[in-house]
């Protein structure tokens, strides 16, 4: 029963992620509303490659382990692409100078993810990575998100869209780490993805709502 929830509740989001996606696109055609669309469609689609294998091996007699590593690798990337354009996004909305030191800080934590996402040592095609390499490769993903997370954190009083993302991106992390790091020992963390996605949509909502408010 437990494998139906989770698959209604992975296509409705994904469906979700997308159509607002393009609704954002089409509604703010300006580089706020680009950043907001672009991320939002970026974090549904990257999310697809990892859940509609997930979905198809409840339902489908074939293997999808590699599938669904090379899925995890996609998402791993497009998640890391995510949170450089709410970084941008930050920038555009508040009408910040872009400080040199921090903008290097980002982009070398952004290709150092991505650089240790694609090393072999992840096994994504055994969809069965170490736990160091696990722990290793979220290191500056996990930097990058502290430093989106202070960054709204400082503004939270500006914009009411924008009052909960610096909190709806920390639970998004709380609920990832675990899972990130453990899950192949215990399995069962799988299920805080459910509450992460929860807090996904939340930023996409306020995303929307800002293509009226900012």
């Amino acid at each position: 029963m437990m494998k139906y929830g989770e698959s209604v509740f992975d296509v409705v989001y994904l469906a979700y992620a997308v159509v607002l996606g393009v609704l954002i696109l089409r509604k703010r055609r300006d580089e706020i509303g680009k950043l907001m669309g672009a991320a939002t469609l970026i974090l549904g689609c990257g999310d697809a490659f990892h859940l509609i294998p997930r979905v198809l091996n409840y339902f489908v007699g074939a293997d999808f382990t590699a599938w669904l590593g090379v899925g995890k690798l996609v998402t791993s990337v497009t998640m890391t692409v995510f949170y450089l354009l709410l970084y941008r996004l930050w920038l555009r909305v508040y009408g910040e100078k872009e400080n040199r030191t921090l903008r290097v800080t980002v982009w070398l934590l952004v290709a150092l993810r991505v650089a240790l996402c694609l090393l072999p040592g992840n096994r994504w095609l055994q969809n069965d990575s170490p736990m160091l390499w696990g722990i290793v490769r979220n290191v500056p993903f996990v930097a990058l998100g502290v430093i989106d997370i202070c960054l709204y954190c400082r503004k939270r009083g500006e914009l009411r869209c924008f009052r909960s993302v610096w909190l709806l991106i920390a639970l998004s992390f709380l609920f990832y780490i675990p899972v990130a790091v453990a899950a192949g020992l215990v399995p069962q963390l799988g299920m805080l993805m459910l509450p992460k996605t929860v807090c996904y949509m939340l930023l996409i909502w306020a995303f929307w709502r800002a293509t009226e408010e900012i």
